[in-house]
């Protein structure tokens, strides 16, 4: 089953699982429709890294990152963590 487009129940509980990220579900959409900034990953052309800074989380201010892989006719959310700084990439959102 399908919450997310891309993340299935099973996937997104266990990225919730982590104590700061239980209260992210909502956010985690919310990154994928409307990101602040998207890169591609330096270690793998086909995943892209979907970014958003929130001020206050569990764990102070933090970028929320939603790691989601492109396959032909496909792409699936990998992980979402919470992190300092986005990674360095090709910067691909906002279009500059």
């Amino acid at each position: 089953m399908e919450i997310l487009s891309g993340v299935t129940e099973e996937h997104l509980a266990h990225i919730l699982d982590h104590p700061e990220m239980e209260e992210m579900a909502a956010e985690i959409e919310r990154v994928l429709r409307q990101p602040q900034l998207v890169r591609r990953s330096r270690s793998d052309v086909t995943v892209r890294l979907f970014y958003e800074f929130y001020a206050q989380t569990l764990v102070g201010g933090k970028w929320l990152c939603v790691v989601v892989k492109y396959a032909e006719n496909d792409a699936f959310v990998i992980t979402a963590y919470l992190t300092d700084n986005p990674k360095a990439g090709e910067e691909l959102w906002p279009i500059k």
